[in-house]
C-alpha cells in the first residue's frame, strides 16, 4: 500500500491537479489572463467567491509561481496580480477545456 501512494505521489497528473485542480484555480488564472488584474476586479470579475478564499487561492498560485503579486507603494495600496510565464502556458490549455465545453454543451 505504501509503493501505491508513492507512485502516485510521483504521477505528473497528480502534482498537476494538486497544483491546480480546485474549484476556483482555472478560473482565477482564466481571469487574470494576458494582463495584471487588481484583486477587486477579478473578484468582481468571479462572482460568488468570497474574499477569504480568493487570498488564500491566490497565495497558492503564487507559492507555485503560476501568478505575481506586485504591491505599488502608492496611496491607497494597490496591488495586482499577473501571470508568469509558467502560468501563461496554461492559458492554452485552459481555452481548449473552454473548447471542449462549448463543443459538448453549445446550448449553456
Amino acid at each position: 500500500m505504501a509503493n501505491e501512494i508513492f507512485i502516485c505521489h510521483n504521477c505528473p497528473m497528480t502534482r498537476t491537479m494538486a497544483t491546480i485542480g480546485t474549484k476556483w484555480k482555472p478560473i482565477i488564472i482564466y481571469t487574470i489572463g494576458r494582463k495584471p488584474q487588481r484583486f477587486g476586479v477579478i473578484h468582481a470579475k468571479m462572482g460568488i467567491i468570497s474574499r477569504k478564499i480568493l487570498t488564500e487561492q491566490l497565495r497558492e498560485l503564487q507559492e507555485d509561481g503560476i501568478i505575481e503579486r506586485e504591491a505599488f507603494k502608492e496611496l491607497p495600496p494597490r496591488v495586482e496580480y499577473s501571470l508568469t510565464e509558467k502560468g501563461m502556458e496554461l492559458l492554452p490549455i485552459l481555452n481548449m477545456l473552454t473548447d471542449w465545453n462549448l463543443k459538448h454543451h453549445p446550448n449553456l
